[in-house]
């Protein structure tokens, strides 16, 4: 908030009366409580918010409570801020946009008589899109979802429906989710969901706070309803209402469901779609299903920097703000939005949309012309939207209208391309844009705006009705410009008679007060002031000088503003006809808008691989259970697009059997995070359908990307960063599948060393004999490096490499992975970079001297891996004995059913367990050391 302080110097003064402000009390403190509503009052010239909303704006937006106000004295005195229109606005966007935690409500009246006249959640904009979109692009579509999880046995089982209220698309999935609700969460991440509305009992539910840190961590704001409200009863009516087409499929999807209709029944009460008639019959209902796309949960999304953060220090930061080159006014920004939290699952389509951008990306002259044409179009979803819900003046038929006058342009390029893929153009493009533009669709549109409207006062920024188009409307400009020509010859007249030159020294004013009058200056009044008294009305003497006027004028000036006022009605009902005829067009915009939305990210993605210092490569595409992983001189998109990088290249093969799990070790800062980082975004990248900044790439499909990399408290949740460490690592062990692709850094560090170690030991072990997903796995665990010599599925050894010079003992990063184990960390050397004292350094050195031996197992694993310290035999025996016995002992204790258990059985179960492990540990010392 660049100008808070500013707005905050020019506060918009307070001002009620003893009565205005006890009118206002009265009906402020009647108002029902709701922590979630942000409430605004409208003063006309400002907006005033009161008691714990005003602390909260004042503390939030102004940064200071001397800003705050008081209203009404004593007990009854109420806190108050007042705001601008502009910090109004700016307020609004951050509440809805950015926080996505509270409700807005505007209230306007005088006295004690107010009303609600708008609402706007961070899922439902409703009325406040106006404001919030008035200079700025629509960037994403909000989603608001309803859940009704339902557990049994087996599990919850969750009934889901959602609205997409700007698409105008209805939802409905029901699906089986586990205690970590893994499955809800990538619902949410994909459906770029805003709002989530839960029946109030679930806060209550111990087995539902899952549930609530997964909406926490989604930022997802969570409006809470009775579930008595959660009813299908009418559901399959009021379907039938708001759906095009036919009754029956939208019957048979309902009923195919048990919970998802209750939760899809209490949205349509929550939107009050069915208040608004205009909604009927425009909307289109669809199965979500769960496997239609990659899964991405929300701690992927941070770790890959999908989505741009208000952190990012340029728009290069994030991976949207890489690929977003789009040209239309918000369409193509929103689709793209929306393919990146959708990666595709089939390698046809992939293949496709791989197909287009190599089109564009070797055709740079077609590219450059489609782009040209898209510049000039507008926003067409939301243009259709206002249309359609008749809230829409001329100004948005027009802008429809010069946006339907590019796509003739846009279907000639088209035709003029002769490539390799003209047939998918013809199939993919050319035939429906023919279909769309024959004259039946928007060649008809085009013709009625054309005689509708008048396009020549377009140029002064006028929006009228062409007077030809009606008669009545033609009749009526007849009759005012006969009246004007009537006025323009009395003003002739006149200056005749009073012996004064026309406009020069007597001029005609038209204003709102007094309507057509006469004026001169001071200077020309003494002149004819015999007259002026005698045969006119003056009706105001002013520094600019003496208005007057005569009955002939006043006859004819009145005769004008009823003609006027005549004509300005005819043109309002003509134009709520024209916008009631373009409404009828939806269908034509619709598909319109989607196809141009398309075309308009496939040339994002072709310009982005065409433009790069180092350009894109297409990637080779297979099925989940066949091919490798193969990225040959891999980069990350993100840091190679830094001004300051000289980005080096690294080749990543995650081959079956060979290397399909990969422990990655090395020094602090040599690269090893944006190594493992860079994979799941070319990964993510191909899916969503663009080249990738390799050399070649061959990528065998992922159904799920999960990552654990970085660390973070969330103590608002009461987590701590170990704990949200094991959180994340849980949703892997049970949301993982062999399809999967797995990255994981720094496991286990959170904590001590022997638990952190046994910790990632028995993971890794568990991802290669059970999940058996590809797997990054960066650590600074040494000793992990041997299981790639104690178990033979694919597991192999990578570093990042380094270079210490033998005298200075300065470190040099080389950031190039390279086979093989490294023997340090260089934590030392990495403090030394960060200028620590001398005198710490040495004793760090000294220290990490006393506790570790450098010397290899034996000769034979001297050239692929070094181990920080020599165990002696007798301690490695101990180990292989005790390490299997804590992984079954954690293996018991994981499949404890403890949320089902009361606390004194769990208790009891735990023991029972432990003392069966402190019957074997009485020979092992590691397993005692391990208790």
């Amino acid at each position: 908030m660049d100008g808070d302080l500013q707005d905050h110097n020019k506060l918009p003064e307070l001002k009620l009366d003893a009565k205005q402000a006890q009118g206002f009390l009265t009906f402020f403190k009647k108002l029902p409580n709701d922590e979630k509503a942000v409430r605004f009052f409208d003063r006309r010239d400002y907006f005033t918010a009161h008691g714990e909303n005003a602390s909260f704006i004042a503390k939030t937006y102004y940064h200071t409570t001397t800003a705050l106000r008081q209203i009404g004295n004593g007990s009854d005195a109420v806190s108050s801020v007042s705001v601008s229109k502009n910090m109004f606005e700016t307020i609004v966007r951050d509440l809805l946009l950015e926080r996505t935690d509270h409700s807005l409500e505007l209230y306007e009246g005088s006295g004690s008589n107010w009303r609600l006249t708008k609402r706007g959640t961070p899922g439902n904009l409703g009325s406040f899109e106006d404001i919030l979109f008035a200079n700025n692009d629509m960037q994403d579509s909000p989603v608001i979802v309803a859940i009704l999880p339902n557990f049994r046995e087996n599990g919850c089982t969750i009934g889901l429906g959602y609205v997409d209220l700007s698409k105008r698309i209805l939802g409905i999935t029901e699906f089986l989710d586990d205690s970590h609700f893994t499955n809800v969460e990538s619902c949410l991440v994909s459906l770029g969901c805003k709002e989530c509305v839960l029946p109030s009992e679930t806060s209550k539910s111990n087995e539902c706070k899952p549930l609530y840190d997964v909406m926490s961590k989604c930022g997802v704001m969570v409006t809470e309803r009775k579930k008595t409200e959660f009813k299908s009863r009418d559901l399959g009516q009021d379907l039938g209402r708001l759906v095009k087409g036919s009754n029956e499929p939208v019957r048979d999807l309902v009923s195919s469901f048990e919970f998802a209709p209750m939760a899809l029944g209490v949205l349509l009460t929550y939107t009050e779609l069915l208040a608004d008639e205009n909604n009927y019959g425009n909307y289109q209902i669809t199965q979500y299903n769960l496997n239609n796309y990659m899964r991405l949960d929300s701690a992927a999304m941070r770790a890959l920097n999908v989505m741009e953060s208000k952190m990012d220090a340029n728009k290069n930061f994030s991976l949207f703000g890489l690929m977003n080159r789009t040209c239309t006014a918000g369409m193509g920004r929103r689709l793209l939005h929306l393919w990146l939290k959708q990666p595709l699952l089939d390698v046809m389509e992939i293949n496709v949309r791989l197909d287009l951008v190599q089109a564009f990306v070797e055709d740079t002259g077609f590219r450059q012309v489609l782009r040209q044409h898209l510049k000039r179009v507008a926003d067409i979803e939301r243009l259709l939207r206002n249309i359609q819900k008749r809230r829409a003046s001329l100004f948005h038929v027009v802008k429809l209208y010069q946006s339907s006058i590019r796509v003739p342009y846009i279907k000639s390029a088209m035709e003029g391309y002769n490539g390799q893929f003209t047939s998918l153009i013809n199939e993919r493009y050319i035939n429906h844009l023919n279909y769309w533009t024959n004259d039946d669709h928007l060649t008809k549109f085009i013709g009625l705006v054309e005689v509708s409207v008048d396009l020549e006062q377009l140029e002064n920024g006028e929006y009228m009705i062409s007077p030809g188009y009606d008669p009545q409307l033609s009749a009526l400009k007849d009759q005012q410009e006969s009246i004007e020509q009537q006025i323009h010859n009395l003003h002739i007249k006149t200056a005749e008679d009073l012996d004064l030159q026309v406009d020069k020294a007597l001029k005609m004013d038209k204003g709102t007060q007094y309507g057509h009058v006469f004026r001169i200056t001071k200077k020309e009044e003494p002149k004819i002031r015999k007259k002026l008294t005698t045969q006119f009305i003056v009706l105001e003497t002013r520094k600019d000088g003496v208005k007057f006027t005569n009955t002939k004028l006043k006859k004819l000036g009145d005769q004008y503003q009823k003609v006027l006022e005549e004509y300005k009605s005819c043109q309002k009902e003509l134009v709520a006809k024209v916008v009631e005829t373009s409404a009828t067009f939806s269908e034509v915009f619709e598909g319109l808008g989607n196809l141009l939305a398309e075309l308009d990210v496939l040339l994002s993605f072709a310009d982005l691989a065409a433009s790069s210092p180092t350009p894109y490569t297409r990637p080779e595409i297979t099925p989940s259970d066949t091919g490798d992983i193969i990225l040959e001189g891999s980069r990350h998109p993100c840091v190679e697009a830094q001004d300051w990088v000289n980005f080096i290249p690294n080749d990543c093969k995650l081959v079956r059997g060979e290397s399909w799990f990969q422990i990655i070790t090395g020094p602090n800062m040599g690269g090893k995070s944006t190594f493992i980082r860079q994979v799941g975004v070319n990964i993510l990248m191909a899916q969503v359908g663009c080249f990738v900044p390799c050399d070649k790439a061959s990528i065998s499909i992922r159904d799920c990307i999960f990552a654990r990399v970085g660390a973070g408290d969330c103590q608002l949740r009461g987590v701590s960063t170990f704990m949200q460490e094991m959180l994340e690592t849980a949703s892997i062990l049970k949301g993982a599948t062999d399809k999967s692709l797995i990255i994981i850094d720094e496991l286990g560090r959170g904590t001590s060393t022997y638990d952190g170690f046994g910790l990632a030991w028995a993971i890794c072990e568990h991802l290669v004999e059970v999940i058996k997903a590809p797997t990054l796995f960066a650590t600074h665990f040494h000793e992990l490096t041997a299981l790639a010599h104690e178990n033979s599925n694919g597991i192999a050894n990578y570093h990042v490499s380094a270079h210490i010079d033998s005298l200075s003992r300065k470190l040099t990063m080389l950031y190039k992975v390279e086979s093989g184990a490294c023997d340090q960390s260089f934590g030392i050397h990495v403090a030394e970079f960060a200028n620590f004292p001398q005198s710490v350094v040495a004793l760090a050195r000294e220290k990490a001297a006393e506790l570790e031996d450098f010397t290899p197992l034996s000769n034979d694993l001297e050239n692929q891996v070094g181990c920080k310290r020599k165990k002696p035999s007798e301690e490695e025996d101990d180990m292989a004995v005790g390490a299997p016995r804590a992984r079954q002992f954690l293996k018991e204790f994981s499949e404890l059913p403890l949320d089902k258990m009361e606390l004194k059985e769990a208790l009891q179960q735990v023991k029972r367990l432990k003392n069966e492990m402190q019957n074997d540990a009485p020979n092992c010392k590691w397993l005692q050391q391990f208790l």
